[in-house]
């Protein structure tokens, strides 16, 4: 194909390496008239030869961002313990089901574990502000983490945070989630803690991260889903049986918290052998 200077526009496979994808993403930008020049003015180049260049750019930095995920996994993957607690932003302070995610996030801290939320309000809040009162009380190194999403009705993150990470995109926010985590509990929530729920779910599933605790707090609002689950698309063969081996459905933040805690020190104790390294 060649554009309007009357040159061969490259259609060579994309480089994997990080110095590949570097060099062949500033040859592409050198292609192509700044983003913020070119708004409101006529594009120098076609709108098909743009719309490639900016497709091939996109793809280039999906894979730098992978890179620098893989390394970021390397550094971090066996030195820490981290839980993440999924729930309601709507649920309000001082119910039950407020007052239960906050006595678990004070347990699990109280026992060294890192604390993640989204960083919002209602049990997300919860569990950041749980998780403050356990590392008080046993004045150990634990954090409390939030990792804030772009919303308008949630302009701020709550006031509970040791570690603040802001997302403008629920995806990269999700991927974060699961690269700093090593266990999962969910608490009741609607469509957002659903889509927490299932993403990590199938993470699990394909092997894309490591088996780990997937509790469900809550029987009366999680047993009816996973009975669904079992009597419709494991009846039909649209999931298999042992994918439901890392569910476990608790009714208390005890429970929860004994089955986190067992992971930890079976974690802790690898780390111990040398089975992972530091």
């Amino acid at each position: 194909m060649k554009n309007k200077s009357g040159k061969k526009s490259s259609s060579k496979a994309q480089p994997k390496t990080a110095a590949g994808t570097k060099s062949a993403e500033t040859a592409a930008s050198k292609s192509l008239p700044p983003l913020e020049k070119s708004v409101g003015k006529k594009p120098s180049i076609g709108r098909g030869l743009r719309r490639k260049h900016l497709d091939d750019r996109l793809r280039l930095l999906h894979q730098r961002e992978m890179l620098i995920e893989r390394e970021l996994h390397k550094l971090e993957d066996n030195r820490f313990y981290r839980t993440c607690i999924f729930g309601s932003a709507r649920i309000k302070p001082d119910t039950t089901g407020y007052n239960d995610v906050v006595e678990l996030a004070r347990l699990l801290a109280s026992d060294g574990i890192d604390i993640l939320s989204g960083g919002g309000p209602g049990l997300m809040e919860a569990a950041n502000r749980g998780a403050k009162l356990g590392q008080a009380e046993k004045r150990n190194k634990s954090l409390s983490f939030g990792l804030s999403i772009q919303l308008d009705f949630e302009p701020e993150p709550n006031k509970h945070l040791d570690v603040k990470r802001h997302h403008h995109r629920f995806s990269s926010r999700l991927d974060d989630f699961m690269r700093l985590s090593k266990s999962i509990v969910v608490t009741p929530g609607g469509i957002g803690t659903l889509l927490e729920l299932f993403f990590t779910w199938q993470l699990v599933q394909v092997k894309h991260i490591e088996m780990r605790p997937l509790v469900l707090m809550g029987a009366d609002f999680w047993t009816d889903l996973i009975e669904w689950m079992k009597k419709e698309p494991l009846k039909r063969g649209l999931v298999s049986a042992p994918d439901f081996n890392c569910i476990t459905i608790v009714d208390s933040p005890k429970e929860a918290y004994e089955i986190i805690s067992k992971h930890h020190a079976e974690f802790r104790e690898k780390v111990k052998q040398g089975r992972i390294s530091k």
